[in-house]
């Protein structure tokens, strides 16, 4: 099977490569760098949200 490098969209061989889904190692560092760097970033709304329930203080329950 090929796929496509996400950085150089250059297609490689998927089975047997050690840097799948990238096609080398030098594809894999410019992925990790671009992390590093934040140049891709994970939605943090949902944590913020979630954050924000947690600190909440628990409601008292009526017990009838």
């Amino acid at each position: 099977m090929k796929t496509k490098c996400p950085v150089c969209k250059k297609e490689s061989v998927w089975e047997g490569n050690s840097f799948r889904p990238f096609c080398s190692e030098r594809c894999k560092l410019i992925d990790l760098g671009a992390w590093a760097s934040e140049e891709y970033k994970i939605d943090g709304r949902l944590e913020d949200e979630l954050d924000k329930i947690l600190s909440e203080p628990e409601k008292e329950k009526d017990h009838d």
